[in-house]
């Protein structure tokens, strides 16, 4: 039976990673060293960092090809958010956009990893 469910990123330097989500998520993490960290999200998800050169079996993908989501009660709450991770230095990607599902924005992380923030619209 699983008892916590864990979202494990592979970054080429977890000091920068780790000082990035740090800044991004407002939070520390809960467990960090050399090679790995990991944060607890509010949804009780966690956020592992593992360098990518340490990983079982060796990590063939690069950041960038899916998408880490942060979904939040509305549009308000997205556009007030993206405004945060503007002033914390996020790298945006895309700005608050109202698409097919809802508004959304999208930020990336150091190893071009996406973090898309979004509010499901009335349709979703």
């Amino acid at each position: 039976m699983t008892l916590h469910n864990t979202l494990l990123l592979h970054v080429a330097d977890v000091a920068t990673s780790l000082r990035f989500y740090t800044v991004v998520l407002d939070r520390q993490p809960v467990d960090a060293g050399e090679r790995f960290a990991i944060f607890a999200l509010p949804s009780g998800l966690g956020l592992g960092l593992w360098q990518v050169n340490d990983v079982q079996p060796a990590s063939v993908a690069a950041g960038g090809a899916a998408e880490l989501g942060f979904k939040l009660e509305d549009d308000a709450a997205v556009d007030r958010c993206h405004a945060d991770w503007v002033a914390r230095g996020a790298d945006i990607i895309l700005p608050p956009t109202t698409l097919d599902f809802g508004r959304s924005f999208v930020a990336r992380d150091p190893d071009g990893h996406r973090l898309r923030v979004y509010a499901m619209g009335s349709a979703g």
